[in-house]
């Protein structure tokens, strides 16, 4: 017997990529399209109705029930628009209405990124199994996504658990979100990396300046690198904490492409979450690696599609 289809995107500043997704997590068909980030929002646009018309000229669009977006942000689901900081021409783009009217009236869901990471992670991934968690992607920025009593939490418009702009230093750098001393001014890929520049670190023959190479020579034994990255830590391990604090989370995932330094972070950010987590409730917290890989986004905005169905069908308390 053939199961219900989810049709996902996921839409980031380099690419736009969909999928269709079984109740399993398993992805049936594959689509993408490079995003033309540079255009205006019709061009990009275009590219989001071609991946739909990809994943629909097959026989198993008729199986979809429902449609999943998961988007860099800010989003806002309320409204079904979004304003991504790296594709410059969507800015308050009704994306959800130009997505519901290629896919014939099936509903559709959006999230932010980082929400439909931890709608992959709880479902399939790290966080299975976990009624309370924070999943993260950190890389270029740092977002996340909070999974409350069982069921993921989005917020009203999509964002919730978007752990990168807690404030962690009061008195810290000037955030371009307008705030100080944000969790993502200090771990980000290109703040550790600038970090580690402004305190004498040397790249390599290449000139490489990536936070992967502020991480190779940190694995290699760099004191200023290793620092970089113990710093970019104890901001995670602030964060971490407070939102432990707030809500109660047992485990925080951590993805993305800073996570792949191992344990140049991984070392550091728990050996710092225990001098944050202190309290009886929260000092159980554990932290680990993400599961899901880059097909994270699309089994994500599929999750968050199914759980939106099935509360639609929900009965009334």
């Amino acid at each position: 017997m053939q199961t219900d289809l989810s049709a996902a995107l996921d839409i980031g500043g380099t690419k736009i990529a969909g999928a269709l997704v079984d109740t399993h997590g398993r992805l049936v068909v594959r689509a993408a399209r490079p995003t033309p980030a540079d255009k205006d929002g019709a061009t990009v646009m275009r590219a989001v109705a071609e991946v739909i018309g990809e994943l629909a000229a097959g026989p198993d669009w008729s199986r979809v029930t429902a449609v999943g977006i998961g988007s860099a942000g800010p989003v806002d689901a309320a409204t079904g628009t979004v304003s991504p900081v790296n594709i410059p021409g969507w800015r308050d783009f009704p994306l959800v209405a130009g997505v519901r009217a290629l896919v014939g009236g099936r509903p559709v869901v959006l999230v932010g990124d980082g929400v439909a990471m931890t709608a992959a992670e709880h479902w399939q991934g790290a966080a299975r199994g976990h009624a309370n968690a924070l999943c993260m992607v950190v890389s270029t920025g740092v977002g996340g996504g909070l999974v409350l009593n069982g069921r993921l939490h989005p917020g009203p418009t999509g964002n919730a658990g978007h752990i990168g702009h807690i404030s962690v230093d009061v008195d810290g750098d000037p955030c371009p979100c307008g705030s100080r001393g944000c969790v993502e001014r200090i771990a980000s890929g290109p703040n550790i990396a600038r970090r580690a520049l402004a305190h004498g670190w040397q790249p390599g023959p290449d000139g490489d300046t990536s936070a992967a190479a502020v991480a190779a020579a940190a694995h290699a034994g760099d004191p200023v690198a290793l620092r970089s990255f113990q710093r970019a830590a104890r901001a995670l391990a602030a964060g971490i904490a407070a939102t432990a604090t707030l809500v109660e989370i047992d485990i925080a995932v951590i993805g993305g492409g800073v996570a792949g330094a191992g344990d140049v972070l991984f070392r550091p950010l728990r050996a710092a979450l225990r001098d944050y987590a202190k309290l009886s409730f929260v000092s159980g917290l554990t932290v680990v690696p993400a599961q899901m890989g880059t097909d994270a986004g699309v089994v994500g905005a599929a999750a968050a599609a199914h759980q939106s169905r099935l509360e639609a069908f929900a009965p009334a308390p």
